[in-house]
């Protein structure tokens, strides 16, 4: 498949902190510092005691993550040009006027850097915790962004929805980026249902490379671009974003592949919540790396 952009490719970083790893701040500095474009954080609002299907590939600082939105507000007021963003944020554990209220916010105290990663995670339990069925993750998910797009983009808003239902309502701030931060659509197997959710609600995708994920990103590409097509929106407008390091070390060879894929903001993605005396040295690879590639 050929390349969808022609700019130039840029590159970030994507992670979770925890209170034993580097600081959101000092994180933040370094990646503006050596010139990376963004710094994205995961989500777990907790987890489950139960038994879940990663077992023991699960680290122990999945127990531990800090709140993604605190934790950009203190890598943004340490930046001036570092985009800030979820990878993912977790819809379904989310109510959506306050969290239309929480984007918003940050959009606005970043001054416009804010970039939103959305999906609904892999933890059956922990969806449930939140009052949310496994099988209407998604549903959820749809009306859920589709509300806060009213609350953005409304002065007076109201949604009435199956999942989501509210009378007219005024809420403020509205983000500064128009018409809303950019909506980056993670998760899903199938790529024409990934590509129907992106082209009907989102404004671009944000998969991890690696493992099965790897035999579904021209799928996926391909399917985006024709729904893209039927939905008389333009491909190139779409975010590509994509993540790489998930199952073993980063290569120029895979990052020059995914660039030519389309994909025009690529994450390094260093192990969540490493202590600082191990993630130091993984961040400075990076940035030799990054010298390297852009």
């Amino acid at each position: 498949m050929s390349a969808a952009r022609t700019s130039d490719p840029v590159i970030g970083l994507a992670t979770a902190l925890t209170h034993e790893s580097l600081q959101p701040d000092e994180l933040a500095r370094f990646l503006e510092a050596n010139g990376f474009e963004s710094l994205l954080l995961g989500e777990h609002t907790h987890l489950p005691a139960a038994a879940h299907r990663y077992g023991d590939g699960v680290s122990e600082a999945y127990r531990k993550f800090y709140d993604p939105f605190v934790a950009l507000t203190a890598a943004a007021a340490a930046t001036a040009r570092l985009k800030v963003g979820t990878a993912v944020c977790l819809i379904p554990e989310h109510h959506p006027i306050s969290l239309a209220k929480r984007v918003a916010t940050l959009d606005r105290i970043s001054g416009g850097r804010f970039l939103f990663g959305i999906g609904t995670g892999w933890n059956t339990v922990e969806i449930a915790n939140h009052g949310v069925a496994w099988r209407d993750r998604w549903k959820v998910t749809r009306e859920r962004i589709l509300a806060m797009r009213e609350i953005w983009t409304r002065d007076t808003a109201e949604f009435h929805g199956e999942f989501v239902d509210f009378d007219p309502i005024h809420c403020w701030p509205k983000p500064v980026q128009r018409p809303w931060p950019k909506i980056l659509i993670g998760g899903g197997t199938r790529p024409d249902v990934i590509a129907k959710r992106v082209v009907e609600y989102g404004d671009g995708w944000i998969p991890l490379d690696g493992a099965d994920h790897a035999q579904r990103l021209e799928a996926t590409l391909a399917a985006l671009r024709a729904e893209a097509d039927r939905a008389g929106r333009r491909f190139e407008d779409f975010d590509l974003t994509i993540g790489l390091g998930l199952m073993g070390p980063i290569t120029e060879k895979r990052f020059h592949e995914v660039v030519a894929l389309g994909f025009r903001r690529v994450l390094f993605l260093p192990p969540a919540g490493a202590p600082p005396a191990e993630a130091w040295p993984v961040l400075e690879g990076f940035a030799k790396l990054k010298s390297r590639l852009v």
